[in-house]
């Protein structure tokens, strides 16, 4: 039922082509920022913190 409810509806293919492209590039900026954009010194700071206890 819910399957041709929603068939019905015009330009619903988008929906899932916009939704993949925003978890898609979310990861991207997430990679990007992990390993062009931060600070060397910091990560090894932060990789340290565990085991200061």
């Amino acid at each position: 039922m819910y399957k041709y409810l929603l068939q019905s509806v015009d330009g619903i293919q988008w929906f899932g082509i916009v939704t993949i492209l925003l978890f898609f590039s979310t990861f991207c900026l997430a990679f990007f920022r992990a390993f062009f954009f931060s600070n060397k010194e910091e990560m090894q700071a932060m990789a340290r913190k565990p085991l200061e206890d």
